[in-house]
């Protein structure tokens, strides 16, 4: 008889959601739908990394992808007057270019997959503890060993992937500030040296004024001082 662990049987549950609503992300018809079928699969990838006991990555999954990024691809979704049959019209001529990169991806994948688990005899959690003298129990959390590792082993590319995303920060920045004719900006140090007399000005004006006598000066009637049409040739 053959038992199966209770977390087996939740990887292959949170898998077959995963691939399912990574299948309605490119098939459904709805861009709104897609994106909502995205959250729902990186929940299920987190979920994944929490059986896999890597917390860290779970989490931070879920607060950047989920609660920030696909925030924004929702507001941007649904904002923009997108025409679908548009979109759609095309679709069959990017399909031989789109399953080449498709099959190069799963490639890569398996051959990454191949060379972390098919070449390793031993697991790397006990090959420390085995080094470091200790029982697996008794090593650090797998948060701490992360930036850890980043922090030695891997920290010229950490610091070479902070550079590129510190340059991609000032070009989006330097590509929507433009100068326009008009376009309303404000100088700060104008703003700081302008006293109160130049905010506030104060114009004397008389309370009243007298309404002209009727016997002096009488209203206007009629046409006079009407201009008059010459109709002579």
């Amino acid at each position: 008889m053959v038992i199966v662990e209770f977390a087996t049987v939740l990887f292959y549950i949170f898998a077959l959601l995963l691939t399912v609503s990574a299948l309605k992300v490119i098939t459904s018809r709805n861009p709104v739908s897609s994106a909502l079928f995205l959250v729902l699969a990186f929940f299920d990838a987190a979920a994944i990394w929490m059986l896999l006991q890597a917390e860290f990555l779970a989490i931070l999954l879920v607060l950047v992808y989920v609660g920030a990024v696909m925030v924004l691809f929702l507001f941007v979704v649904m904002m923009l007057d997108i025409n679908i049959d548009e979109l759609r019209r095309d679709f069959k001529c990017f399909v031989p270019l789109a399953s080449l990169v498709g099959a190069i991806i799963v490639v890569e994948t398996a051959l990454i997959l191949w060379h972390g688990f098919g070449a390793t005899t031993t697991p790397l959690r006990d090959a420390n503890a085995a080094a470091a003298g200790v029982s697996g129990t008794a090593l650090m959390p797998n948060t701490q060993l992360i930036g850890k590792v980043i922090y030695t082993d891997y920290i010229f590319a950490f610091e070479i992937a902070g550079l590129v995303l510190l340059v991609a920060i000032i070009a989006a920045i330097s590509l929507t500030i433009r100068d326009k004719k008009d376009k309303k900006t404000q100088t700060v140090s104008q703003q700081v040296k302008v006293g109160r007399e130049d905010r506030v000005r104060i114009v004397k004006m008389p309370a009243e004024t007298q309404a002209p006598d009727a016997m002096t000066e009488p209203p206007v009637t009629g046409n006079i001082g009407a201009g008059t049409v010459d109709n002579k040739g």
